[in-house]
């Protein structure tokens, strides 16, 4: 069984450190997507993966071989980068044998390979035509092609979706859904920034942050259960909602002091001894609806409406320095800018983080 074994993997450049030690298991025909924010070691980790670069420290095995020593052509990897890297003066079907040209596979091979792979990515009726003859999104398919072709132990995508148009992103990204079932015994590994590609496409979601490793699990695992306050944040569009404040009582409902004097009580355990001490509370926008009566989390001004049609977002106003709480209404929602309104959310959608941004589970 093909899969990857990460233990304690470290990278420097010289005195700076990137990854500090990265330990993940992956099981043969998983779909893992590395998300995290602009330099935390998300692409490095996938490029030291395919041999690109080298390990500082630590231990890599694919398919239970060490390969910390291997070439990237003898790790059984093929990647797909984010530049489509087409030679332009070749046929589709030519940039797609290219490699296996280089290895010498027979002309018989070759064909079947190219051929097997354009019907996937139906590219079939394109294998005459030059690179400059495509679309951005046929470019791309091209680039998975060639990789398909090399019949590979392990997929590498950095972020292959990133130079495409929203209408290109949003096809490109089904057939790429497409494929992973179509090739279910093969690993990928997918490297993006995007969040509606890795909660749409992985069966795990690694999140990284400075170098290290914030949590690992099934996407709507990280949305409903954030081990901390980095991840409550990040996974989820709009962002979650996070208001400071203090513990005022602990044990099995725990009760916050928050700025403005409102006390909130939270049904969510917390440890004796916790009184006194910095905590916060999360609420996702899309959790919030608007409340009658004095049964109410908070209240606010409403600064902004954005009217998407398909969704209501407000923005509530919030003293300076502080970011606005927004609140997700599905539909067209009767709010003006300027109305003071009261929100509410279920029990069971609330957070709890500690002072160090670690969730308080129920």
């Amino acid at each position: 069984m093909t899969g990857l074994i990460l233990k304690g993997i470290r990278k420097s450049y010289g005195e700076v450190k990137v990854l500090h030690g990265i330990d993940l298991d992956i099981k043969q025909g998983e779909f893992i997507v590395f998300v995290g924010p602009s330099g935390c070691g998300k692409s490095t980790l996938l490029r030291m993966i395919a041999g690109l670069e080298e390990i500082t420290g630590g231990e890599m095995y694919i398919d239970g071989q060490l390969v910390n020593e291997i070439p990237p052509s003898r790790r059984g990897i093929a990647m797909v980068f984010q530049s489509y890297a087409l030679y332009p003066h070749m046929t589709v079907y030519d940039n797609m044998a290219f490699g296996m040209k280089i290895a010498k596979e027979s002309k018989q091979e070759i064909d079947r390979r190219v051929r097997a792979a354009a019907e996937i990515l139906q590219l079939t009726q394109y294998l005459e035509r030059l690179p400059k003859a495509l679309s951005g999104g046929q470019r791309q398919r091209v680039a998975i092609g060639r990789a398909i072709c090399r019949n590979p132990k392990v997929f590498l995508f950095d972020e292959p979706l990133s130079n495409l148009d929203a209408a290109l992103r949003v096809a490109t990204r089904i057939e790429i859904a497409k494929l992973s079932e179509k090739m279910a015994d093969t690993t990928m590994i997918y490297v993006t920034h995007d969040q509606v590609e890795a909660m749409t496409l992985a069966d795990r979601i690694v999140v990284l942050n400075g170098g290290r490793v914030e949590q690992v699990g099934e996407p709507l695992e990280l949305y409903e259960n954030p081990a901390n306050l980095f991840v409550a944040r990040f996974i989820g569009s709009p962002a979650m909602n996070i208001i400071a404040g203090t513990v005022k009582a602990s044990g099995e409902i725990t009760t916050l002091d928050l700025a403005g004097g409102k006390t909130l009580a939270v049904h969510i355990p917390t440890p004796s001894g916790e009184e006194g001490k910095a905590a916060s509370f999360g609420v996702r926008p899309e959790d919030l609806f608007i409340a009658d009566g004095d049964d109410y989390l908070f209240e606010g001004k409403v600064s902004i409406v954005e009217a998407l049609g398909e969704v209501t977002l407000l923005y509530l106003e919030a003293p300076a320095g502080e970011e606005p709480v927004i609140v997700k209404i599905p539909g067209i929602a009767p709010v003006k800018k300027g109305q003071t309104l009261r929100f509410s959310a279920p029990p069971e959608k609330l957070h709890l983080f500690d002072a160090l941004g670690k969730t308080y589970r129920r």
